[in-house]
């Protein structure tokens, strides 16, 4: 169960990540209080997960999946550049939370 609250942390890190770009420097009020919501669900989620997984192990997945998510997204709403080596470096990563999870 751990594992399940620990990917949806992750993706509503992915959301106040990518949340913060439409916050227009938190001056746009709907944007703001959606992203610092999943701000709080994200962490909140974090912490249930970390009461039987290990801190190393959950912080460097739950910062994986932020980071690809927020990188996919990045490429697919705002346009950001989809280079091969941006899309390799995107599944090594993908690779150490697999891993991680292999190895935990």
């Amino acid at each position: 169960m751990s594992w399940i609250f620990l990917f949806l942390a992750g993706l509503f890190e992915i959301g106040w990540a990518i949340g913060l770009k439409y916050t227009d420097g938190f001056s746009r009020p709907l944007p703001t209080l959606l992203t610092v919501l999943s701000m709080i669900v994200s962490l909140g989620l974090l912490g249930v997960a970390l009461k039987t997984l290990p801190v190393g192990t959950a912080y460097a997945v739950w910062t994986g999946i932020g980071t690809v998510g927020t990188a996919l997204l990045g490429i697919w709403l705002l346009g950001e550049p989809a280079t091969a080596m941006r899309l390799a470096c995107i599944a090594l990563i993908v690779a150490g939370i697999v891993g991680l999870k292999l190895v935990a």
